[in-house]
């Protein structure tokens, strides 16, 4: 399995996470002609060799009117783009709807979090330093990068986000800063002994959408490493590492919440199913099963990451009439997803792909196809034909 590992023992930084990937490259310099015609304005970005503790790296410079800046730099000419704007930048580049996509919902993570810590809506959230050109440039480099690099999975160490004290346009900020603390909920991360801000906001976001779970390097074949450098000077060497190689078929923990049921209706028990999917869980599905004296009942299944148990107890108990549970943990072996859109001539449609264990499966999505047969009064199997004549990839 193609394995994208990202080691952040530094943190992380959206010029650090593009620098380490450009490494990775077999074309370096096609990629820096490509990002530099697509179209962001009086944005040039080229690259620079540099060593740090001895190490050789790259620092990937994004200058804006002839101009480096840095995402937390103090600036008087901030645009103060709010999201829409971002997004109509985003849209007129020349790059794949697929870029456009990624680098969109990856801004929305820094809007929601902006929107919980200022106490505002998302549509009044103000970009300062984030909303910037060559963050922008940053957020779009890696989104490029990795759709060329086009990986089966995506890995990231926890993250080292420094400590101290930050200086932005809102004033002198604990670190992590309030959004990158906010952006990082659910993500594992430390501090040590460095006093500086290592992951920013960017950074924090791009992983936070890119990578699919944080844990120690895994096991696997590697055929090259990227060195990421940051622009600042530590006693340990300042970089992201990209790690890129094959791994085995991956597997991971669940836990399967178990309860047997004598008394709902099916219609409750497909209520409370519901409840629990909505609110993350893995699975949810029911048994029938023949219990004691004869009775007919149900066998209801949550299946949950260990993370989210207490989550799932409380709503099993909430939303069933159980009044005891029993827990398994089990080994779960899972094929890496992604999703594409394809067109059809009803409309477009999102088709997933599975991989792993020498095998490759797609299937379009349910969803897609019946809201398009209810828009459009046309069958489903009319809907599945066009999207399989035009299925491709």
């Amino acid at each position: 399995m193609k394995t994208l590992y990202f080691e952040c023992k530094m943190g992380a930084a959206g010029d650090m996470l593009m620098a380490a990937l450009w490494e990775l490259q077999d074309n370096k310099e096609e990629f820096l002609k490509k990002i530099n015609s697509i179209g962001i304005p009086n944005v040039s970005v080229m690259s620079e060799s540099k060593i740090k503790c001895g190490i050789k790296g790259t620092k990937v410079v994004v200058k804006v009117n002839g101009h480096e800046e840095h995402e937390h730099d103090i600036r008087h000419n901030h645009q103060h783009n709010e999201l829409h704007d971002i997004e109509h930048i985003i849209n007129d580049l020349k790059v794949t709807e697929i870029v456009k996509k990624n680098a969109i919902q990856v801004y929305k993570i820094i809007a929601e979090s902006e929107s919980v810590v200022h106490g505002v809506p998302v549509s009044q959230v103000h970009f300062h330093e984030v909303g910037d050109l060559d963050a922008i440039t940053d957020i779009v480099g890696v989104c490029m990068l990795i759709e060329a690099i086009s990986p089966d999975v995506i890995i990231s160490s926890p993250i080292n986000v420094g400590s101290g004290y930050v200086k932005c346009v809102h004033g002198i900020l604990p670190v992590p800063a309030p959004a990158t603390a906010n952006i990082l909920k659910k993500i594992p991360f430390y501090n040590d002994e460095i006093t500086s801000e290592l992951c920013t906001p960017t950074g924090a976001a791009l992983l936070k959408h890119f990578v699919s779970s944080f844990s120690t390097i895994p096991i696997m074949t590697n055929s090259k490493i990227g060195y990421g450098m940051g622009s600042k000077d530590f006693e340990k060497v300042n970089c992201v590492r990209a790690f890129l190689g094959e791994t085995e078929n991956s597997s991971d923990q669940v836990i399967e919440i178990v309860c047997n049921l004598d008394d709902m209706t099916g219609e409750d028990v497909a209520f409370a199913q519901q409840k629990i999917l909505e609110q993350g869980a893995l699975d949810v599905y029911s048994t029938p099963i023949l219990m004691k004296k004869g009775r007919q009942g149900i066998s209801f299944t949550c299946m949950c990451k260990a993370e989210d148990k207490e989550k799932m107890l409380a709503l099993i108990f909430k939303h069933t009439t159980t009044i005891g549970v029993r827990e398994y943990r089990c080994q779960r072996y899972v094929m890496q997803r992604e999703f594409s859109e394809i067109q059809t001539e009803f409309g477009s449609v999102r088709v997933k792909k599975s991989t792993g264990f020498g095998v490759t499966k797609k299937k379009i999505e349910h969803e897609d196809v019946a809201k398009i047969a209810h828009e459009t009064d046309k069958s489903l199997r009319d809907i599945h034909l066009s999207a399989s004549v035009n299925k491709s990839g």
